[in-house]
């Protein structure tokens, strides 16, 4: 049967931050699944970092969202009515659902999910993508080996926060960058070294004084200063993994590029970016890993979840980037 649905849609490409004129509240009515489809009815969406390069109508790794189109966004939901062979009603599911209420989908891209293991908002942060950007992005991208010194910016965030676990559950020194003293606390309290405040501290000269030995992994989700402070402080061999960069994301125009590049050499380092998606293949040993670890005690799993529904994405999405959230920021639906 069809079911009514309340949706949020890209109204017009912003500048700068993304205001009221952005978006477009829709209702519509999502008709009956057809052979090989299945309703979903989300029940818990992410907000992430990225979302905001998804609307700007520029070459990227995915297309940009286009005018009109519901937002795009990985969420999880409960399948209500199935047409589809691997799907039943009462299924738990992930997926790239979007910014609604219930979702029509033919299966790809979706997966099954264990709530008996972690809750749905775990699935989207830990368990979810920020958890396999951490464990692909450290492992494999930064070649990480036991007992060496690691330093995250966007620390307490969603990757940041399971990357400096993962390091710390191999012996490595752990220092993290984040924004506010709560937020510092936090990053002690869950195992890391040392926490610089970048807001009250001087990131260029705490790195020194805190790794004056130098840093062999560096991941970077914010870019700008906190990168060229990164960069000005490797040793000899460091990797530097490039994440993101949310200090300019909102800019309006293109911000300069690092300044002490030339550091990687004289460390005879290297610099990488590099895409989750392209590790899809290999998610489950991802999730096996880190579930054993959360199992076990050695990684704590957070998450800041925001209530309204999907009426509330707008508000929720610029609280993202006054950093209101302590780990993953999932909207409840």
């Amino acid at each position: 049967m069809s079911v009514h649905t309340t949706q949020v849609r890209l109204a017009r490409r912003p500048q700068g931050l993304p205001d009221e004129h952005t978006w477009e509240v829709t209702e519509t009515v999502l008709p009956s699944p057809k052979q090989g489809q299945f309703v979903v009815a989300v029940d818990h969406i992410s907000l992430d970092p990225a979302m905001r390069r998804w609307l700007n109508d520029v070459r990227s790794y995915v297309p940009p969202v286009g005018i009109g189109e519901v937002m795009r966004a990985p969420a999880t939901g409960t399948v209500t009515e199935s047409r589809h062979p691997d799907y039943a009603v009462g299924d738990a599911v992930s997926g790239w659902f979007g910014v609604t209420e219930h979702a029509l989908s033919d299966g790809e891209g979706v997966t099954h999910i264990d709530t008996g293991l972690a809750g749905p908002p775990t699935w989207l942060g830990a368990l979810g993508l920020p958890g396999m950007t951490a464990w692909f992005g450290l492992f494999d991208v930064g070649r990480l080996q036991d007992g060496e010194t690691v330093v995250v910016s966007g620390a307490a965030g969603a990757v940041g926060s399971v990357l400096g676990q993962l390091a710390k559950a191999h012996g490595c020194r752990v220092v993290g960058i984040a924004g506010g003293p709560e937020k510092c606390a936090w990053l002690r309290k869950i195992g890391f070294d040392e926490a610089i405040d970048y807001k009250a501290d001087n990131p260029l000269e705490r790195l020194r004084e805190t790794v004056p030995e130098g840093i062999d992994v560096f991941f970077d989700n914010i870019g700008g200063d906190i990168l060229d402070a990164g960069l000005a402080n490797l040793r000899r061999g460091a990797r530097v993994v490039i994440c993101g960069a949310i200090s300019a994301y909102n800019a309006e125009k293109l911000p300069e590029g690092p300044r002490r590049y030339m550091s990687l050499v004289v460390s005879r380092a290297s610099m990488t970016g590099f895409l989750v998606l392209d590790y899809e293949d290999r998610y489950p040993e991802a999730i096996e890993g880190i579930n054993e670890m959360i199992r076990t005690g050695r990684l704590f799993a957070r998450e800041t979840i925001v209530s309204g529904g999907v009426r509330a994405f707008p508000e929720a999405l610029l609280g993202l980037f006054h950093g209101i959230n302590t780990g993953k920021l999932v909207l409840e639906v």
